[in-house]
């Protein structure tokens, strides 16, 4: 009975055996698929141009980034002129966006305000601050409700906030905003409660005039743009 038992065993493996061959051979015999070479993802490539040559280039050139590609430039001149350069650019360049950054200061409200819609015209992403970029700054600190603050208190307020932390941000001379400050408004979610202030406060105005809506900043968009290629 042994006997009977092994040799049925020995069949049934010899069997086993004689399928896997087979299966092996037709595998082997299949034709190849030919496989599509691997999608290459291209970075968005995102210009901003910047009134200042110090300030808004050195915030936005600290953000990193795994699917975009920033170019900051400086420009230095005025709100008008600062669309103008942002036009040469983007005709030098394959970009995916280009945003202009300026401030109210002390130029006209006609051109503050010809300068937003002439961009805003050409398809560029507007960031402006009335009165000025430190305000967004500011912005991570601080709850302010809007309304008036003149820009010769930025740099002192804004001052204050980084004394606990060794830092200081200086607004009268190099106007960087080095790695060090950017960590700490970036710490304590203090980033998403800027946005959140900057777009309250935005949302307060009809943006008729935007040169008469003090204090306020659409820097905002901006980098709500930029976080979504972190």
């Amino acid at each position: 009975m042994k006997m009977k038992d092994k040799r049925a065993e020995q069949i049934a493996r010899k069997k086993q055996v004689k399928e896997e061959t087979k299966a092996a051979k037709r595998h082997r015999e299949a034709p190849l698929l030919e496989l599509e070479p691997p999608t290459r993802i291209e970075k968005q490539r995102i210009l901003i141009v910047c009134e200042g040559v110090n300030t808004e280039p050195s915030y936005f050139n600290q953000f990193r980034l795994s699917s975009a590609k920033i170019l900051s430039l400086g420009a230095g001149c005025n709100t008008l002129q600062v669309v103008e350069r942002a036009e040469k650019e983007q005709q030098k360049g394959n970009y995916d966006q280009v945003w202009v950054v300026f401030d109210k200061d002390d130029f006209s409200a006609n051109d503050f305000n010809n300068a937003i819609s002439k961009a805003k015209g050409l398809g560029f992403g507007v960031a402006y601050s009335n009165q000025a970029f430190e305000y967004w700054l500011i912005l991570h600190f601080e709850d302010h409700q809007g309304g008036a603050m003149h820009r010769n208190d930025y740099h002192a307020k804004l001052n204050g906030y980084l004394k606990e932390f060794g830092l200081k941000y200086d607004g009268e001379g190099s106007k960087i905003i080095t790695r060090a400050i950017f960590d700490v408004l970036l710490a304590k979610d203090r980033q998403t409660l800027a946005l959140r202030r900057a777009r309250r406060i935005y949302d307060q105005h009809a943006h008729d005039s935007p040169a008469d809506e003090e204090s306020t900043t659409t820097v905002f968009l901006l980098v709500e743009e930029i976080l979504k290629y972190v």
